[in-house]
């Protein structure tokens, strides 16, 4: 990564890598399956173990269908109304078959609250009590991955001991409670109308007799129900029944009695025929129409006449009498009267003898015209006189002409009244007759379409399932334990989490080493040779890999003095920056190497410098540079030693005396590699880091918390001056599980003997 690249600017990027990666996950169930597999195997062992110690429960199940038509006894509709079997019907139908009422019948026709004799084979308690609590855990659980059906019954709760108007003894309630928790009521079907009751026992003819007695009861409570509300309703219209005939007696005595006390009877005691009465208006109703006929006639009459127009073109007056006649003679004499002027003259006898004729007939068509409209008059009086006439009659034949008008009002009020109460009278009558036949008839509504029989396998537990289900959370907690296992691992194991966390790149990754890597010619050498007496071993490789990304972080002006430190001790920090001094003289260049702890100079101890002058003594001003310095002939490069030990280490590294020193240093050598403490316990490695070029940072794989990086990685000077991490004592089998390719310098065996031979 550029070393111009801000902080601020590297994390930018955090959002586009926090994408899920398939690689990712690949790599974390690759490194983690060993503990995911031992703790599916663990939770699968356990739960199958339970499942089998658990009681098996037997369900069997009857099949009641709710006929949705019944038939309808003769004689007309039913008093007893007939639901329709809609949801809420189909639901209240359940309900009633878990209530406590409906199953006490049970309880007491089976003898469940009977104590059991001592050859009874029969568990008296509920099964549920007997289950464990891993098994009631996993009947949830079942139940909410989609068990269907309720395989293992609910625990019964305390009851109270009275229902309603009856107390029931605590014995009995307990029985019924215990039923009511191994019964099971559900719909076959979403739409269908088929009641499936099932019973859990731990005896599978005792579940089956269990329920059938239940759909026995339902069918029996249906009948009991039915017949008991037709004799209800019977009942009630018995009674009604009494009320309505007096009522009828009662309104026909007030109307005999009415018409007596205002003389509306005969002398012989006997009221006018009915028949008689309704021919009289049946007569009134005609000559009431026959009146309204005339009287239209006369209205168009009087309006032609008004209007000044011709009566004869009235279709009454235009064919009647004589007119026809009269016009037919007019005609002729018209067509003799033309024949005689074509021949003779106006003047000529015949024709005036013809045209006295002509008038003579148009005076009597008019005379004819004038009797005919008379006529008409006369006819509209006589159906007028008419109408009065039947009217009197009418009203003599029903003593209405003695009657007042109140009176007739009351007289009609009456009548109405006896109607009505004749007519319910009727109606119930034929209701209690058809009611009385319900209540010996039993319809057919509710039927057993499938009987319970004795199941061959337990319902309770399943071990199919129990053995997925605890499959599903072994890997469930696997994962998750795996997961936490990560969370918990602080250290750094992958350049991404360095880039994401830091914002520095990973400048090399360097493997443990082996007996066998640090053989010889069958002499064992320290690691800090490595790169000079195997440059190309895979270590070299890697030492190699971090002077180059130090050297890339500026290439316009390379960093010649480069700080080494770490966050806690034992991270191999020191190692590394002899290992990196070794492979820069390796380069043929003139390389310094400062024991800069002054507080652990491990280097000094590895160069047999303990007892010889070094950077405090120079720092002191006791001795000079050339005697200070020695060229460490092993490793090919000059180095400096801490010297005598001093009270005032962060003084000493931070005095201008240092300043002028590592500015001398740097422009008489190629490259200067400054060790210094770990910067996590110690300030000494912050005052240093204001000298330098660039720093190193060395971090244990997998070992160095995270937050601790962090805080160092603050705490040092210019955060563009931390070249990079180094990551030390990497454990390859275990650091490809976390992608075979994480690691920018990372080199398997196979591939790096395809190039080298050591």
């Amino acid at each position: 990564m550029p070393d111009g690249l801000a902080p601020a600017e590297r994390t930018e990027l955090g959002p586009i890598e926090q994408r899920f990666d398939l690689r990712e996950a690949v790599s974390f169930f690759w490194r983690q399956w060993r503990f995911i597999a031992a703790v599916s195997v663990l939770v699968l062992v356990i739960g199958t173990v339970l499942a089998l110690r658990e009681t098996p429960l037997y369900t069997a199940t009857s099949q009641v269908l709710l006929e949705r038509q019944r038939e309808i006894p003769p004689g007309g509709e039913m008093i007893v109304s007939d639901a329709r079997l809609d949801m809420p019907m189909i639901e209240s139908q359940m309900s009633i078959i878990r209530s406590t009422v409906f199953l006490r019948r049970v309880v007491e026709k089976e003898g469940l609250a009977q104590p059991p004799q001592q050859g009874d084979k029969e568990l008296p308690a509920p099964p549920a009590a007997s289950q464990s609590f891993f098994g009631r855990a996993m009947s949830l659980v079942l139940s909410l991955v989609g068990k269907g059906d309720s395989d293992t019954p609910v625990e019964a709760a305390s009851a109270p001991l009275g229902t309603g108007s009856d107390s029931i003894p605590a014995g009995e309630m307990g029985a019924i409670e215990g039923l009511k928790s191994q019964l099971t009521v559900s719909r076959a079907a979403q739409l269908s109308y088929v009641l499936s009751i099932s019973i859990t026992s731990p005896n599978p003819a005792r579940a089956a007799q269990l329920a059938n007695a239940v759909a026995d009861a339902y069918l029996v409570d249906k009948l009991d129900t039915r017949f008991e509300a037709a004799k209800r309703a019977s009942a009630w219209l018995s009674d009604r029944l009494v009320n309505l005939r007096a009522q009828v007696h009662d309104s026909e005595e007030a109307v005999a009695q009415f018409k007596a006390d205002h003389g509306l009877l005969q002398s012989n005691g006997v009221t006018l025929n009915q028949q008689q009465l309704s021919d009289l208006n049946a007569k009134l109703i005609d000559a009431k129409a026959d009146l309204a006929q005339k009287k239209a006639r006369v209205d168009l009459l009087n309006s032609i006449q008004a209007k000044g127009g011709s009566l004869q073109g009235m279709p009454d007056i235009a064919n009647a009498g004589a007119l026809p006649t009269l016009r037919q003679q007019a005609s002729t004499l018209s067509a003799q009267e033309a024949d005689l002027l074509a021949r003779y003259g106006a003047s000529h006898p015949l024709v005036v003898n013809i045209r006295a004729q002509l008038r003579d007939v148009e005076r009597s068509i008019g005379a004819e015209t004038a009797r005919l409209a008379s006529a008409v008059g006369n006819d509209q009086e006589l159906a007028l006189a008419r109408v009065a006439s039947l009217e009197k009659s009418l009203q003599a034949a029903t003593g209405q002409s003695n009657v007042d008008d109140a009176t007739a009002i009351r007289l009609r009020e009456l009548d109405r009244t006896a109607a009505v109460n004749r007519t319910l009278f009727e109606d119930f009558l034929k209701q209690s007759k058809i009611t009385q036949e319900q209540s010996t008839f039993e319809p057919q509504d509710v039927r057993v379409i499938t009987p319970a029989l004795p199941p061959g396998a337990p319902s309770y537990p399943r071990k199919g399932r129990y053995v997925a289900v605890s499959l599903f959370f072994g890997l469930l907690f696997g994962v998750g334990g795996a997961v936490a296992k990560e969370k918990l691992n602080t250290g750094f194991t992958t350049p991404k989490q360095v880039e994401e966390m830091l914002g520095l790149p990973l400048l090399t990754s360097i493997s443990r080493m082996t007996d066998r890597d640090l053989t010889v010619e069958r002499n064992s050498i320290p690691i800090y040779e490595v790169p000079t007496a195997k440059p190309l071993s895979r270590f070299g490789e890697a030492i190699r890999a971090l002077r180059s990304g130090v050297h890339m972080t500026d290439v316009d002006h390379p960093p010649k003095v480069i700080q080494v430190t770490s966050t806690v001790p034992g991270e191999g920090k020191t190692t590394i920056a002899l290992s990196l001094a070794s492979s820069a003289a390796s380069a043929k260049l003139k390389v310094l190497f400062i024991d800069a702890d002054l507080r652990h100079p491990s280097a000094t101890h590895a160069f047999g410098l303990n007892k010889e002058p070094g950077l405090v003594d120079l720092l002191l001003g006791e001795v000079s540079v050339e005697k200070a310095v020695q060229f460490y002939e092993r490793g090919g490069y000059w180095a400096l030693g801490a010297g005598d030990k001093t009270q005032n280490p962060t003084d000493l590294l931070g005095s201008e005396r240092m300043r002028a020193l590592i500015a001398g240093f740097k422009d008489a050598y190629d490259l200067v590699i400054v060790d210094t403490p770990p910067a996590g316990p110690l300030v000494d490695p912050v005052v240093v880091s204001h000298l330098i070029d660039k720093i190193v940072l060395v971090v244990r794989w997998g070992a160095t918390a995270r937050e601790l990086v962090k805080e160092c990685v603050v705490q040092l000077s210019g955060h563009r001056k931390i070249a990079g991490v180094a990551f030390n004592h990497v454990d390859e089998r275990e650091a490809q599980k976390y992608g075979k390719y994480a690691y920018s310098y990372y080199y398997g065996r196979r591939y790096y003997k395809r190039y080298y031979t050591q």
